[in-house]
C-alpha cells in the first residue's frame, strides 16, 4: 500500500490484539543497550561496517575507485553505502519460523565517471561485518542507470561554483552597483546560488538554472534578480558553459550581452537596498512584541517524566505499551520501520518514508522549472543534530546516526533521532456519568499520551520534521511538518500570477507538497485483501409506524472507506475485494513536464514484490522523464490483489 498525503492514521484491527495486555514496560535502559537479535537484522550499518565496505571496494583494482573529494569529476567514486534490508520472505522465515538468519549485506552506489561510457552501478556487498564479495544489484526490467541521472556531489558543486565565478566576471559592475554584492573574486559581500531541478527538459540533459542570492542569513530570501542556465553534462568541466541568463524579467544569451546592455544604459536595473546589520527580515533573531503584552521572554510548558520512562529502547528496537517495532534511518530516504507489532501480533511488516515532492509555478525560468524530488538530494542523509528543548523535549532519548553519503568514510550525525512520550492534551477516553440531579454516579478518564519517534531532514531551504506516533489504544500515525525557509524567487509584476509578494523584491511562489509513504500491512498474516466501502442514507418504510419513511444509515455502496484484513480471520469481510490495483483519489497530471506517478494517487494498493521495494529512487530527480523506478509500472501490470 502506498499513501500520498501529509498525515495518516492506522488503527490496529481488533483481531490483531491479544485478549490481555502484557506487563508494564520497565524504564528504558538507554540508547547504548544492544538490540535484540531479531531486531538487529534491520539495524543500520555501524561505522565499522561502513568502513569495512568502503575499504573492501576501494581495494578491488577492477573497480578503480578514487576518493570522492578533490580531483577531477571524470573518475570512479563510491557515492553511497547503506544497509540492504533482507528480502521479506527470508526475514519472515527467520522471524516467524525459526529459519536461518538472513545474511547482512550492504547496498553500494558507485559513480563510474572515469570510463568512456560513464554510468552508475549499484552493488550488493557482503557478508558483513567482513565483506568478501560483491555483485551488481539488478533493477526491475534490467535497466542501466544513466550517468546524467546521478545526484549532485560536493565535488560537482565546487566545479559549478568555479564555472559560475568565471562566467560572472563581466557582470562585476552590474552586481556591485545594483546589489552591493558580487560573485567573481569575492571574499566578503559575496553572492551565492541555489540550483534548480530537474536539470533540463529531456533524458540525458544536465542543465541547471542557478538563482543568485546575497549570502546573508536566510539567503534563500535574497534573490538579486539574476538566474543563470549552466550546461554541466560533460564529465570535463572545461566544456561546461552558460547557455542563457534571465535578469529582472528579460532573457540574455550570454553574460557579455547583459554586461554590454548595462554599460550602454539600456538595461532595466533592479537596485536593492543595503541589508541592515541587525534584525534582517530573513533572520531567526527574535523581534517584535504581541499586542496583548503577554509574557514571551519566559519558558512555556515543558514535557517531563515524573516517574521515569514508560518506553524501552534497545538498539533499534522500540517498545511502548502494546507496541514493538524495529527502525532504521536510511541515508537515501529517511525513517523506515519494520516488524510493527501490537500485543505481540504483527500489524505491518514495513512503514517507511519514500519521497517528498514540491512542485512550483512561477514567471522566472527557475521558478517554472522547480520540481523538487527530495530523495534525489539525500533526504535521509541530512539529519542534523536535534536541539534539546526545541526540536525535542529535554527528557527525550537522543540517538546518533552515521551516513556514508558523498564522503570518504562514515560521518557521525549527533542526536539525529529522538524518542519521547508526549501528552496529547486530550483524554484517551472519558465519561462523566450524571445523575441529572446536580450530582453524578462516577467520572472516569484516561490520560492521552503518545510515543514519538522523530528525525529531521534539512534539504537546503526546507526542514522536514518526520514523526511516527504510537498511541496506547493501538493507533499509529505518521506526520511530517514543513518548516525552514520558503523557496522564493525575484519579484516582478508578471510573477504575481504565481504567488504573493512577501517583501520588496521577493515572491513567495505557489507550490504543492506531496509526501509518499509505503505501508506493507500484514493483518493477521500476509494474505491480506483490500476493499473500499462507502455509506449512504436509505429511504425505507418504517416497520413500526406505517406511512413514515425514515432515512437510515448505513448501507454499503461504492468506494470511500478503506479496509484491509485477512479473510480467514475476524469474520466476514463483506463484498469481495477489488480484483485489480485500486486507486483512491486522483491528482491532476502536470502537463508535459516530469510526472512522477506517486503524485497522481492519494492511495494506491499493489501486490507485494521483492523487486518493488521503493516507489522512488535517488535518480528520479535528475531523470524524471524515464525514471529508473517507475511506480506507475507497479500498477499497470493489472495483477489481482485478492489475498495478495
Amino acid at each position: 500500500m502506498w499513501l500520498l498525503r501529509l498525515a495518516w492514521a492506522l488503527a490496529v484491527l481488533g483481531v490483531a490484539a491479544s485478549p490481555s495486555p502484557g506487563p508494564s514496560p520497565s524504564p528504558s535502559p538507554g540508547p547504548t543497550a544492544p538490540p535484540p537479535d531479531k531486531a538487529s537484522i534491520f539495524a543500520d550499518l555501524s561505522p565499522a561496517e561502513l568502513r569495512a565496505v568502503r575499504t573492501f571496494l576501494m581495494s578491488r583494482p577492477e573497480l578503480g575507485l578514487s576518493p570522492s573529494r578533490g580531483g577531477p569529476l571524470a573518475k570512479n567514486t563510491l557515492f553511497l553505502v547503506e544497509l540492504l534490508p533482507p528480502k521479506k520472505c527470508l526475514a519472515l522465515r527467520y522471524l516467524d519460523q525459526g529459519g536461518p538468519r538472513p545474511r547482512r549485506q550492504a547496498r553500494a552506489v558507485v559513480f563510474f565517471g572515469g570510463q568512456v561510457e560513464p554510468n552508475i552501478t549499484e552493488f550488493v556487498v557482503g557478508p558483513l561485518p567482513r565483506p568478501s564479495s560483491y555483485r551488481p544489484l539488478r533493477f526491475k526490467g534490467g535497466r542501466a542507470i544513466p550517468f546524467a541521472a546521478r545526484p549532485m556531489s560536493q565535488l560537482e558543486y565546487e566545479l559549478l561554483h568555479r564555472t559560475l565565478a568565471e562566467a560572472m566576471e563581466p557582470l562585476y559592475r552590474l552586481l556591485r552597483d545594483s546589489t552591493g554584492f558580487w560573485y567573481h573574486n569575492c571574499s566578503q559581500r559575496c553572492l551565492t546560488f541555489t540550483d534548480i531541478a530537474p536539470r533540463g527538459l529531456a533524458p540525458g540533459e544536465r542543465r541547471s538554472w542557478l538563482v543568485l542570492q546575497r549570502f546573508v542569513e536566510g539567503f534563500f530570501l535574497h534573490p538579486v534578480g539574476l538566474e543563470v542556465l549552466v550546461d554541466h553534462r560533460d564529465p570535463d568541466p572545461r566544456r561546461w558553459a552558460v547557455q542563457q541568463l534571465w535578469y529582472n524579467g528579460h532573457y540574455f544569451s550570454s553574460p557579455q550581452e547583459l554586461a554590454e546592455r548595462y554599460e550602454q544604459g539600456t538595461l532595466a536595473v533592479a537596485r536593492l537596498a543595503e541589508p541592515p546589520s541587525r534584525q534582517l527580515f530573513s533572520s531567526y533573531e527574535p523581534r517584535g512584541r504581541f499586542a496583548t503584552g503577554t509574557p514571551t521572554e519566559v519558558h512555556g510548558a515543558k514535557v517531563c517524566e515524573p516517574q521515569g520512562r514508560r518506553y524501552r529502547l534497545r538498539g533499534n528496537q522500540l517498545e511502548y505499551g502494546g507496541w514493538s517495532l524495529s527502525f532504521r534511518l536510511r541515508s537515501s530516504a529517511g525513517l523506515q520501520l519494520f516488524d510493527l507489532r501490537f500485543n505481540g501480533e504483527r500489524v505491518a511488516y514495513e512503514v517507511s518514508v519514500q519521497e517528498a515532492i514540491a512542485f512550483y509555478g512561477g514567471h522566472t525560468p527557475a521558478a517554472m522549472q522547480t520540481k523538487y524530488m527530495d530523495a534525489g538530494w539525500g533526504m535521509g542523509s541530512v539529519t542534523y543534530e536535534l536541539a534539546r528543548g526545541i526540536d525535542c523535549p529535554e527528557a527525550a532519548t537522543y540517538l546518533d546516526a552515521h551516513h556514508l553519503y558523498d564522503a570518504d568514510g562514515p560521518v557521525r550525525f549527533s542526536s539525529a533521532i529522538c524518542v519521547f512520550e508526549l501528552p496529547t492534551g486530550v483524554p484517551l477516553r472519558r465519561h462523566f456519568d450524571s445523575d441529572f440531579q446536580g450530582g453524578f454516579h462516577f467520572y472516569a478518564g484516561l490520560e492521552g499520551q503518545a510515543l514519538v519517534l522523530r528525525t529531521t531532514s534539512t534539504v537546503y531551504n526546507y526542514d522536514y520534521i518526520w514523526d511516527f506516533l504510537l498511541y496506547p489504544n493501538g493507533v499509529m500515525e505518521a506526520k511530517v511538518h514543513a518548516t525552514g525557509f520558503i523557496h522564493a524567487t525575484f519579484y516582478t509584476p508578471q510573477g504575481q500570477r504565481y504567488g504573493s509578494r512577501v517583501h520588496s523584491h521577493l515572491l513567495g511562489n505557489l507550490h504543492t507538497h506531496l509526501v509518499h509513504y509505503k505501508v506493507d500491512l500484514d493483518i493477521a498474516g500476509t494474505g491480506n485483501s483490500f476493499e473500499t466501502v462507502d455509506v449512504r442514507f436509505e429511504n425505507i418504510s418504517n416497520p413500526w409506524s406505517p406511512g413514515a419513511r425514515p432515512h437510515v444509515p448505513p448501507a454499503r455502496v461504492g468506494s470511500g472507506w478503506h479496509s484491509w484484513g485477512s479473510p480467514g480471520r475476524g469474520g466476514e469481510m463483506g463484498p469481495p475485494p477489488a480484483p485489480a490495483p485500486t486507486h483512491a483519489g486522483l491528482l491532476p497530471a502536470p502537463g508535459n513536464g516530469p510526472d512522477p506517478a506517486p503524485r497522481r494517487y492519494h492511495l494506491a494498493v499493489t501486490r507485494h514484490h521483492e523487486n518493488e521495494p521503493t516507489s522512488s529512487s535517488i535518480y528520479t530527480q535528475n531523470d524524471p522523464w524515464e525514471p529508473l523506478v517507475s511506480f506507475e509500472g507497479f500498477l499497470h501490470n493489472n495483477e489481482t490483489i485478492e489475498d495478495q
